[in-house]
C-alpha cells in the first residue's frame, strides 16, 4: 500500500487542480458535454481502454493489470446542480445558475487521481479496474440505470463508491451495512378550486384554503399511517398560487418528496397521500390532480463488502476514524449498481475546519480538498486489497 499512497501524494496537487477546473465549469444532469470529454481524454492519455457515450453521457475506462484477478469497478459521478453559487473564491462557478453543490467535482478528481496512481502500478496489479464516470446522478431517472443497461457492469465482480460528506469531519469514513440511503420519490398535487373576487369567497372554492387544510392533514400520513418501526419522510417543498391581491386562486400546485427504505412502506405512503388529498378535496367540493413519481430505489449495501470497507479504511494514512452511520434520508442512484453486483457505498468526511459546514445543495457548499486524497486512498486500498481477499477466500474454499 505504501507505493499507492506515495503515488497519490505525488498526484494530490493535480487532483486539486482538476477539482477546481471542474468546479468552474459545471454542467447540469443530462446536459454534460465538456466534462465527459475531459474525463475521456485524461484516461486515454493514460493508455486505458475508454468508451464514451455510455448510457447517454457516461464514460467507462478500463485498466488491465498484468496479473490475473477479479474485475473491480469504482464509480464517481460528475453532474452539477441548478444553483447560483454564493462562494467567493477564485475557482467559483463561471456558469450562471449552475454549481457543483454536492461534491461531484471532487468525486471525479479523486477517481482520476487514483486512476493515474494505479496505472503506475499496473505491472503488479492483479485483475482489472473499471472506472465508471457517471452522468446525471442528481436528476431521476439518473445515469446509473442507463449505463448499466449499456454494459458498464459487464464482467464486474464488485463495485465500490464514495460520497464526499461536507458535514462530517475530515478524515472520517462513514459506513453502514444494509439500508444506507433512502428511496427519493416526488409527488405533485394540483388542487382545482373555483376562483373569484376576494370580496366574495362564498362564490368560490378557495384553492389556497383547501391547500392549507391539505398540508395540515398530510402531517398525519407519517405520524398516524406508518408504523413507528418504519422510517418515512413526507415533505412539501414547493407551493405555487400566483394571483393579484384581490383574486382568489383557481388552483394551487404543491410539490414535495417522500423518503423511505422499504418498498411496501414506499407504496403505502404513496396511496395514503392520495387518500388524504382526495378526502380533503371532497370535503371542499374541489377536484385534484395527483402524480407520484418514483425516484431511485433505496441504497442497500452488501454486508460482506461493507465490512471489508470498514476493515481496510483505517489503513489509509489520512483516515482518522471509521464509524458506522445511521441510515441517511438522502437518495443515491448508486443503488442500481448494488442491485446488479455486490459492493458498498460509503461516506468520506470533508468538512472544512473552522468554517460553517453548509449542507449539500446549499449555494455556499464547499469541501476540504484534503478529502480528495482520503477518498482516493480508501478506494485504491479497496481495489488492491480485494484482489488479495479474493485469493484468500478461494484458498479457504480449497482447504475445505
Amino acid at each position: 500500500m505504501d507505493q499507492l499512497y506515495r503515488y497519490l501524494n505525488e498526484g494530490y496537487e493535480e487532483m486539486v487542480e482538476i477539482r477546481r477546473y471542474l468546479h468552474q465549469y459545471p454542467e447540469l444532469s443530462f446536459e454534460e458535454v465538456e466534462t465527459p470529454k475531459f474525463i475521456a481524454d485524461y484516461h486515454e492519455k493514460l493508455g486505458h481502454k475508454v468508451r464514451t457515450g455510455v448510457g447517454g453521457r457516461g464514460v467507462v475506462a478500463v485498466l488491465e493489470g498484468a496479473k490475473p484477478g477479479p474485475t473491480i469497478a469504482l464509480r464517481a459521478d460528475f453532474d452539477a446542480l441548478p444553483i447560483q453559487e454564493e462562494n467567493d473564491f477564485p475557482h467559483k462557478s463561471k456558469v450562471d445558475g449552475v454549481m457543483h453543490a454536492c461534491g461531484h467535482d471532487g468525486h471525479t478528481a479523486a477517481l482520476l487521481g487514483l486512476a493515474k496512481a494505479l496505472n503506475r502500478m499496473k505491472e503488479d496489479l492483479e485483475g482489472t479496474i473499471v472506472f465508471i464516470h457517471q452522468h446525471a446522478e442528481e436528476l431521476p431517472p439518473g445515469g446509473a440505470i442507463a449505463m448499466i443497461e449499456d454494459g458498464c457492469l459487464d464482467g464486474v465482480d464488485v463495485i465500490f463508491g464514495t460520497h464526499l460528506w461536507a458535514t462530517a469531519p475530515l478524515g472520517e469514513i462513514g459506513y453502514r451495512s444494509g439500508e444506507f440511503m433512502a428511496a427519493p420519490d416526488r409527488f405533485d398535487i394540483k388542487v382545482l378550486g373555483y376562483g373569484g373576487h376576494g370580496s366574495q369567497p362564498e362564490a368560490t372554492k378557495d384553492s389556497i384554503a383547501i391547500a392549507g387544510q391539505l398540508i395540515v392533514n398530510m402531517q398525519q400520513v407519517v405520524s398516524r399511517r406508518v408504523s413507528a418501526l418504519d422510517s418515512a419522510v413526507v415533505s412539501i417543498c414547493s407551493i405555487e398560487a400566483k394571483n393579484p391581491y384581490n383574486i382568489i386562486a383557481d388552483s394551487v400546485s404543491l410539490t414535495g418528496t417522500v423518503r423511505t427504505f422499504k418498498e411496501n412502506v414506499r407504496n403505502h405512503v404513496a396511496k395514503e397521500i392520495e387518500r388524504v388529498v382526495k378526502g380533503t378535496c371532497l370535503a371542499a367540493d374541489a377536484d385534484y390532480v395527483y402524480e407520484y413519481t418514483k425516484g431511485y430505489p433505496a441504497t442497500v449495501n452488501h454486508e460482506e463488502e461493507t465490512e471489508f470497507i470498514a476493515s481496510i479504511a483505517e489503513l489509509s494514512p489520512t483516515v482518522t476514524s471509521v464509524k458506522e452511520y445511521e441510515p441517511q434520508m438522502g437518495g443515491e442512484d448508486f443503488a442500481y449498481y448494488l442491485q446488479h453486483v455486490k459492493g458498498a457505498f460509503f461516506f468520506t468526511g470533508a468538512a472544512i475546519d473552522g468554517r460553517e459546514s453548509y449542507p449539500h445543495h446549499h449555494p455556499k457548499f464547499d469541501i476540504d480538498e484534503k478529502a480528495l486524497l482520503t477518498a482516493a486512498q480508501v478506494l485504491g486500498t479497496a481495489a488492491l486489497k480485494y484482489s488479495k481477499k479474493n485469493e484468500s477466500d478461494n484458498l479457504g474454499e480449497k482447504c475445505k
